[in-house]
């Protein structure tokens, strides 16, 4: 991590690459999201020497963002380490300390009962819980979450037969189908990755068609 680390303050220094120079955390804002998603990809085609290779650009970032923010005193890549770690140690006080838990289900909500203390148990508003970087069937699959939603396919089907042709219509059918594959335990977002690539994969080579 060091020599990753030292290569970027390279890259960003005096004589490096006027590209990385560049950057700001703004800037690199669709880098992460896309390395992130690459990196799922890899999962998803079971292919671990493509996830080694595909974590290493998630890292990447993580450096990336770590010397931007040393140059100008806000944080160090130290920082960003201590940080995981001793918020990973204290919210698994049934590892770390002297708790017990039942089942996963049981750390959850110890996990979640220690982050809401760490906020001072002050409630934060439901945009504040769900990432606005997500993917959008991701992000409403959380918001329905919160709200305690969960679909049907008779939802869906009405939703169809009444929803407008317009960008709105649009979005209250696929709204629809989040919470029928939530309320199957499915991850909507996955779910259509997954079908996109089988069919990008059974596609012929060759044309932009």
């Amino acid at each position: 991590m060091q020599e990753l680390l030292s290569i970027m303050r390279r890259l960003r220094g005096p004589g490096g690459c006027p590209w990385d120079q560049e950057q700001t955390h703004e800037s690199l804002r669709p880098y992460l999201l896309e390395e992130a998603a690459e990196a799922v990809d890899a999962i998803t085609a079971g292919t671990t020497v493509d996830l080694a290779g595909e974590l290493g650009d998630v890292l990447l970032q993580v450096a990336f963002h770590s010397v931007i923010a040393e140059e100008t005193g806000a944080f160090t890549y130290a920082d960003v380490e201590r940080y995981i770690v001793e918020k990973l140690v204290r919210r698994h006080p049934h590892v770390f300390g002297d708790a017990t838990v039942a089942d996963s289900r049981e750390v959850v909500s110890t996990w979640q009962a220690i982050k809401a203390a760490e906020q001072g148990d002050r409630p934060r508003r439901p945009a504040q819980r769900v990432p606005s970087g997500l993917g959008a069937l991701s992000r409403e699959a959380q918001t329905q979450r919160l709200a305690g939603h969960r679909g049907t396919r008779a939802e869906v089907q009405a939703v169809l037969n009444t929803a407008p042709d317009s960008g709105e219509g649009i979005a209250q059918v696929l709204a629809a189908v989040v919470a029928w594959a939530g309320a199957h335990g499915i991850d909507a977002e996955l779910a259509l990755r997954e079908h996109t690539q089988q069919r990008l994969e059974a596609l012929p080579e060759g044309g932009d068609t």
